[in-house]
């Protein structure tokens, strides 16, 4: 493993032993996504199946001491499950609780570009209570989503179920994918490390600039 000795790698080593932090964090982290954070849910998800990969190779990723307990990849996957499906459904009661007066509240209203309103609107009336799972897949989406099958009033343990579902195939695949795979997924990600770090730099350039052009827009509105 050629990668285990790039400076990342040995940083992130660490944590491969501090599974307490880890879990504590993806649960915060998990929650702050949720409710619209600027640091996609994939990125946290990501990081622990490699936490976990590292923890499973000891050979490669020394333990600061023997017998010291590792990140578990079924542990880490239940954890973030649950986590999100809280989080969603949290943000699903808020916005049945709180309705439309929460989007139009001087605070909030200016995270909720009209653009993105109107696709929520869209894909609720076309799709309905699935568009709760729909939601679980779109990243920008996921908060006004929630939010909106809340306002609508879609049944609790409907979305529930519809968003449990979604949440099912996409959160624990992606621990387990690295824990399990993680050799050849690192090996190539560091063969074209340039490349993934050209992209997050025009990946933050684009989230910058549509910023600063829905501001300009608020602003002439």
């Amino acid at each position: 493993m050629d990668f285990a000795n790039e400076p990342i790698f040995q940083w992130m080593s660490q944590f491969a032993y501090q599974p307490g932090t880890v879990y504590a964090a993806l649960i915060g982290m998990m929650m702050l996504s949720a409710v619209g954070f600027p640091l996609p849910e994939e990125v946290t998800l990501i990081s622990v199946g490699i936490l976990a990969f590292m923890g499973a190779h000891p050979q490669h990723f020394p333990p600061p001491y023997e017998g010291a307990p590792v990140v578990s990849v079924h542990t880490a996957s239940a954890i973030a499950f649950a986590a999100v499906v809280l989080s969603d459904t949290l943000i699903y009661l808020i916005g049945r609780v709180f309705g439309r007066k929460l989007l139009y509240h001087p605070r909030v209203h200016k995270f909720f570009p009209e653009h993105m309103m109107k696709r929520v609107e869209e894909w609720t009336h076309k799709y309905g209570a699935y568009a709760c799972g729909i939601f679980r897949f779109t990243p920008g989406l996921r908060f006004p989503g929630h939010l909106a099958c809340g306002m609508l009033r879609y049944p609790a343990w409907k979305f529930i179920v519809i968003d449990g579902v979604a949440a099912l195939i996409s959160v624990p695949t992606q621990i387990y994918l690295l824990a399990h795979y993680g050799e050849p997924i690192l090996s190539k990600l560091r063969q074209f490390k340039l490349v993934v770090l050209a992209l997050l730099a025009v990946l933050l350039v684009y989230f910058v600039f549509k910023k600063i052009r829905a501001r300009r827009a608020e602003r002439a509105s």
